[in-house]
């Protein structure tokens, strides 16, 4: 650096003395060092034309000055008479200006008078040197005559240094001048004009100055580029290189329009000899033509030292402009570099499970692949600085240490991956090893399952489940752990504590694989070593015992009697040992733990594909991310995106991130932390039950990702981007997986709920299992739901959605005065039905036209009906599948016709429990003010005997309501009044809790309102057992001896009927029994068209009766807002 800046200090000073040189040789050549004056200064006085170099010169080549008959010779100020005697000595070459002038002086048509005044004038001011002076004296004979004697008179007044010569004729003037020399006024052949001389003169002298501002100007150019401070970034140092380049352009323009006016001078000089060869040139003319030729050179000395310096000093600021490039590409490619780095070294896992190890192996290639791309521009990077170097750049010292500390980086990160790779090799061998040990283990417990204990009785059976046995220990040389201190030493550079963990836990199970065979052997070789007995030993078959993997303990105890009786008189006169009778049941015992071990390796089976699908979908969703998502972002791609698709990153993938981070990050690790327990993955299920919320997200916004993807899927972006993942199917494929993968995992619940029935895990897989399908149906009842159009409201309002489907729809309304019966339409109403917590919406039903999820239904709202309202009939007679949902005391009626029993059956529980729910809740608000004003006020007499304000309820009723859980008292009074008009169901016909009652309590008038076929088939109070199934309506979770804990919507069976109005009853899901009350059953699918009416056989004061048609008509302490629209 420090040598480039003394070559270029060097290369200023030359170029500046180079110039001042120029300078100073263009004042050397127009006399201007000695006289400084130029034509254009006394153009005026020289255009009066009193005296002329016409370039005529003597025999001796001393130039002649020529002054014609100029009258007002005396009236020439001296100033200007001086000036133009100086400029014109000053033309002719110092050489010949040495020889001296010579001057010419016409004074033939003047006096002698003026004659003297003009010698004596000329001798006193001329600046040069004088040679001779010849004087043409008046040519009138008076004058001359004179002249002639006042010359010799008075000679001595014109005594110089040189003689002056008084001729009287021409003729006389040609004797000392040739002809040649002189003009045409004193007889001469010399061609002169006065203005062409002094133009040419002008030209000369402004060309001169031309070259010298030209010169100055270059060199103060040249300066200043000298001084210019490098700047530190690319863009800057473009710019300086740029700006220099355009002064520099305008400075060679300058320079080229002088040399063009110097050579249009010199053309014009030549001119006159062009037009005429004969045409003879004066002295003065060459001398012109010379002093153009030399500032042409001095001009093109000054563009030669310019183009010197600027060649240094353009190479400088381009060798600056790649320092530059190189310490910019240098920093980006060092940061990208250290970022990779501290990302490889940050990669600390060494995996879990083979297919974790292989997964980080592909993730190693993947990385490596895409740091390549950084690498190689590192190392091209480094070779660039190199050859830098080589073409001698001035900042050496700068670059090289770069170029090393780039192919430091480099190899120290190529290292990193060789010993990351390395690591994980010996980490895919060592998995590969518990793999194989692992498969070795299960293969060898498959194999011991699979033997028959009936035919190993035998020696011959013996003998063969020896030799397969002892065949299978053969292949464990291969496939098991020999050395576990081997292992440790050997794999000590991978084995963190929870691979050490996995290691012994593998080993322990080969051990316990191993104790296992050696235990069958020796029992084995017993049994081959005995004699062949006559009798067949009776042993479990084998189909039985998969046909029944958990028996209950009972069966167990049958089988074995029947089994005892069965040998004993198969044996006859043999009596058996008690020993014998031992190893029989040893027999049945070893079956029953290779039962056992079967349904482990079937569990085990089950978790491996859950491992392993779960891995390859986390793995898709990551290759979908980065491989379309985020190439959505990246600049590079950003041609290739549609106008339609830009910024709709989020609607085309949805939530995928923050579904992939749950999986990633949590859900995959803890199903990886329930390998050896299977059974125990419903946990993971349970506690992460709420994360899985977010697929409904990513299932809503699926319709408009469907939407887009159609628009969009010929974008050549989609094209591109499935080309570099090498990918078969296209994005909308991939973005199905969450779909896919959210209904998978119930299925494999399923299959490990089958294996786990008598494990530790079952209930938790069963709950699981459970959660999952509700989910499922959440997620599709959410797609059904923001497919509703028209709601004015806020859909969340209505509460959690609790069910949806189409029905048929059958109305019949009472309004005022008048009663609109549509019930006898034939066709009815279709229409799709949203059972809310809080409300029912009757939509209808719109398909719509288009592909995939545009062709999905959507739902035009029609009207609501506010829970708080509604009653139900359950059964309408003629039909199992319609029951009636009625509002406002039976003002609106609506009979719904589900598709099919089952269905209707599942909605009428629905809303059965949502009015029990409100009852509940209105009930204990009641109960508490009712208590309130009790301890406040007097109970006060009843005003009147309406059916809703009658008689006063006393405090003690209401406590004794409370200590009922399952008592619905407060709404179904023991006494039955008169059945009111044609309707099925009951109904609280009283005031809301708002009603100024003064004792705060319900009015007795809350009735029973039965159906005629509800009269007909049961009479109240004395209801028979009536088979069929149930669901269970208030769940009981206090469990007694024999009692059976339930929860709301439970199906039971009945076994068989109990006192007190107690049943006994079979749980359909858990196949337990136990006792339950009647009062909190309800018909799921009863066998008579009419209404089922459960009860207990002896009904107590305190017990409940209770119709399966519920209402809530009564207003709630908070009542929801009216919605019907």
């Amino acid at each position: 650096m420090r040598f480039w800046l003394r070559n270029e200090e060097m290369a200023l000073e030359e170029m500046v003395q180079r110039l001042t040189a120029v300078s100073k040789n263009t004042d050397e050549i127009m006399h201007q060092d000695i006289v400084p004056l130029c034509a254009a200064d006394i153009q005026e006085q020289l255009k009066k034309r009193f005296a002329y170099l016409s370039g005529g010169r003597g025999q001796d080549g001393s130039p002649v000055i020529t002054f014609p008959d100029y009258p007002a010779f005396s009236e020439i100020p001296d100033k200007e008479f001086q000036n133009v005697m100086t400029y014109l000595t000053s033309i002719p070459s110092l050489q010949d200006a040495g020889i001296g002038f010579i001057l010419v002086i016409d004074r033939r048509q003047d006096k002698w008078t003026s004659v003297k005044a003009s010698v004596l004038r000329i001798a006193a001011s001329f600046p040069a040197n004088l040679q001779l002076v010849l004087v043409l004296r008046p040519t009138g004979f008076f004058q001359r005559t004179l002249s002639d004697i006042a010359f010799k008179f008075n000679r001595d007044d014109f005594k110089m240094k040189v003689p002056v010569m008084m001729l009287g004729s021409v003729p006389e003037l040609h004797g000392y001048i040739d002809k040649s020399q002189l003009t045409e006024d004193l007889g001469g052949t010399l061609d002169y004009c006065h203005s062409r001389w002094l133009c040419h003169r002008t030209a000369i002298e402004s060309f001169a100055l031309m070259v010298k501002q030209t010169a100055q100007m270059l060199q103060t150019f040249g300066t200043e580029l000298a001084e210019t401070e490098l700047p530190n970034d690319v863009q800057s140092t473009s710019l300086v290189l740029s700006v220099h380049t355009e002064k520099k352009a305008k400075a060679k323009e300058d320079l080229q329009l002088a040399r063009k006016e110097g050579n249009s001078i010199l053309e014009s000089l030549r001119e006159p000899l062009a037009e005429s060869t004969s045409h003879s040139v004066n002295q003065d003319q060459l001398d012109n033509q010379a002093t153009v030729q030399r500032l042409l050179a001095q001009l093109n000395e000054t563009e030669a030292a310019f183009d010197e310096f600027w060649a240094k000093h353009q190479q400088k600021l381009e060798q600056c402009l790649q320092l530059r490039h190189f310490e910019q590409g240098f920093r980006e490619v060092k940061t990208t570099l250290d970022s990779m780095s501290q990302k490889i070294a940050a990669f600390t896992d060494v995996g879990n499970s083979l297919a974790h190890v292989q997964h980080l192996l592909k993730d190693l290639t993947s990385f490596e692949e895409k740091s390549s791309v950084a690498v190689d521009r590192a190392r091209a990077l480094s070779l660039e600085g190199q050859q830098l170097i080589e073409n001698k750049h001035y900042a050496v010292d700068s670059i090289h240490p770069k170029c090393e500390e780039l192919q430091h980086l480099c190899d120290h990160f190529a290292s990193e991956i060789t010993r990351r790779r390395a690591l994980l090799s010996k980490s895919l061998e060592l998995h590969s090893l518990l793999e194989m040990s692992m498969k070795w283990c299960d293969e060898g417990i498959f194999l011991l399952a699979s033997q028959p204990v009936d035919k190993c009785q035998s020696q011959d059976g013996a003998e063969a489940a020896l030799q397969e046995i002892e065949k299978f220990l053969e292949t464990g040389a291969e496939n098991k752990i020999q050395e576990l201190n081997k292992i440790y030493k050997e794999y000590e550079c991978i084995l963190n504590q929870d691979l050490l963990e996995h290691v012994q836990k593998v080993f322990q199970k080969q051990e316990s694989t191993e104790e296992m065979f050696h235990r069958r052997q020796a029992s084995l070789k017993k049994l081959a070593a005995k004699q062949t007995r006559p009798v067949q030993p009776v042993a479990p078959r084998p189909e039985a015992l998969t046909k029944s993997p958990s028996p209950s303990p009972g069966s167990w105890r049958s089988s074995e009697n029947s089994s005892s009786e069965g040998s004993a008189l198969r044996r006859g006169p043999y009596r058996r040992a008690k020993s014998e009778m031992s190893e029989t049941r040893q027999g049945r015992s070893s079956s029953t733990g290779d039962e056992e071990e079967n349904l482990a390796i079937l569990r085990r089976h089950v978790m491996n594909e859950l491992l392993d699908t779960e891995r390859a979908y986390v793995e898709e969703l990551l290759c979908v991310l980065e491989g379309y998502a985020a190439e959505m972002d990246n600049p590079l791609m950003a041609h290739l995106i549609s106008t339609g698709l830009q910024n709709k990153k989020s609607i085309l993938f949805g939530n995928m991130e923050e579904i992939y981070h749950f999986h990633n990050r949590i859900f995959l690790r803890e199903l990886e932390s329930c390998i050896d327990c299977p059974e125990l993955v419903g946990r993971c299920f349970l506690e992460r039950m709420e994360e899985f919320q977010i697929y409904e997200k990513y299932c809503q916004n699926k319709p408009r990702s469907e939407s887009l993807w159609r628009q969009c899927s010929d974008c050549p972006f989609f094209q591109e981007c499935q080309k570099k993942l090498d990918h078969k199917l296209s994005l909308d494929s991939y973005l199905l997986k969450p779909v896919q993968r959210i209904t998978k995992y119930q299925l494999l619940l399923k299959e490990m709920l089958k294996y786990s029935k008598n494990c530790e895990g079952a209930e938790d897989l069963q709950e699981a299992l459970s959660s999952i399908l509700g989910i499922l149906k959440a997620v599709n009842d959410s797609m059904h739901l923001i497919a509703i159009t028209g709601y004015d409201g806020n859909l969340s309002d209505l509460g959690k959605l609790l069910m949806q489907g189409s029905f048929s729809v059958w109305t019949d309304h009472k309004k005022g005065h008048t009663k609109v019966k549509e019930l006898a339409r034939f066709k009815p109403m279709q229409r799709h039905l949203f059972l809310h917590e809080k409300a029912v919406l009757f939509c209808k039903k719109r398909e719509e036209n288009g592909e995939g999820y545009e062709k999905a239904p959507s739902y035009s709202y029609k009207q609501s009906l506010n829970m708080t309202a509604v009653g139900i009939t359950e059964n309408v007679k003629g039909d199992a599948k319609k029951f009636e949902i009625w509002y406002n005391a039976r003002e609106e009626v609506y009979i719904i016709q589900a598709p099919t029993p089952e269905i209707k059956a599942a909605w009428v529980n629905e809303i059965r429990k949502v009015l029990t729910s409100q009852l509940q809740a209105c009930r204990e608000a009641s109960q508490h003010r009712a208590l309130e004003q009790s301890h406040s006020l007097p109970l006060p007499a009843p005003s009147s005997t309406s059916p809703t304000k009658g008689s006063t309820r006393n405090v003690k009723k209401l406590e004794d309501r409370k200590t009922d859980p399952l008592s619905l008292e407060g709404y179904v009074s023991s006494s039955l009044p008169k059945p009111p008009e044609k309707g099925k169901g009951w109904s609280k016909t009283s005031h809301s809790l708002e009603a100024p009652e003064e004792d705060g309590g319900w009015s007795s008038a809350e009735e029973l309102i039965n159906s005629s076929d509800a009269e007909e088939d049961c009479g109240v109070g004395s209801k028979k057992l009536a088979p069929g199934k149930y669901t269970v309506v208030m769940g009981d979770e206090k469990e007694g001896p024999d009692t059976l804990a339930m929860r709301s919507g439970d199906m039971v069976e009945v076994v068989e009927e109990g006192a007190e109005g107690l049943w006994y009853v079979r749980d359909l899901t858990s196949s337990k029994e136990g006792w339950v009350p009647a009062s909190s059953l309800s018909t799921l699918l009863g066998k008579s068209s009419s209404a089922q009416c459960l009860s207990s056989s002896d009904s107590s004061p305190g017990s409940a009766v209770l119709s399966n048609s519920s209402s809530c008509s009564e207003g709630c302490p908070t009542p929801f807002s009216e919605l019907q629209g």
